[in-house]
């Protein structure tokens, strides 16, 4: 009696085990089941916000006394809009003051389900500057033909004896462009000014400035700019 007493209260505890464990298990594939859903929907939200333009050629104008020679491409890829072709240089011998300019125009179609916001620019470049020399860079941003104020300084200036690689990462202050609904066709514009002073300088030195070419996979690229591209 007593056995059979202890074996009933032994197959209690094994079906009240039994039962604990299936609750248990039972929660925790719930919980990994949601953890599995926000898991993949966070992805998908990543992935959306990662999307950006689809590799393409874009077309470009120049214009100036100093663009270079050779067609000039636009490339869209992700967030990225480059500009390719070769440096754009003022070089100045005295007593002679040299301007050069190059205007770009580049279009751009932004696909409809999308905002997409400009964020910065990039160039980069060298100046050499002889003693009482000077040599000036000066850039102005565009889009849809009104000048687009900057975060920070896209001109510079450079001093006697300077001799350097110079860079500018520009900030750019404009709204998004709210391609929604329907696609927005877009011109974007690079104007820029290079001037070589060489009023004073030594006999037989020059003055120079220039934008130079960033290497990249797609070739030289003289202009990027980058763009915060998120889906609607």
């Amino acid at each position: 009696m007593k056995f059979s007493v202890a074996a009933n209260m032994h197959r209690r505890l094994h079906v009240l085990t039994e039962s604990l464990n299936m609750k248990v298990l039972s929660g925790l594939i719930s919980s990994l089941t949601l953890l599995s859903l926000n898991v993949v929907g966070l992805s998908q939200v990543q992935a959306q916000e990662q999307e950006g333009f689809t590799f393409q050629k874009v077309p470009v104008t120049l214009l100036g006394n100093g663009c270079p020679r050779g067609t000039a491409e636009g490339i869209l890829n992700g967030d990225t809009l480059s500009i390719t072709f070769s440096e754009f240089e003022a070089l100045a011998s005295p007593p002679k003051v040299v301007s050069k300019s190059c205007n770009l125009r580049i279009g751009l179609n932004v696909p409809s389900g999308f905002n997409v916001q400009p964020i910065n620019v990039k160039y980069m470049g060298f100046a050499d500057v002889p003693q009482a020399g000077s040599a000036d860079l000066n850039v102005k941003i565009l889009f849809q033909g009104q000048e687009v104020p900057t975060s920070n300084n896209p001109n510079a200036t450079f001093k006697p004896a300077f001799s350097d690689v110079w860079s500018k990462d520009v900030g750019i202050t404009l709204g998004t462009i709210n391609a929604c609904k329907n696609p927005v066709s877009s011109i974007f514009g690079i104007n820029s000014i290079l001037t070589a002073r060489a009023k004073g300088i030594p006999v037989g030195q020059e003055t120079q400035i220039r934008i130079d070419t960033i290497d990249t996979t797609i070739g030289p690229v003289l202009f990027q700019i980058k763009f915060d591209f998120n889906p609607c």
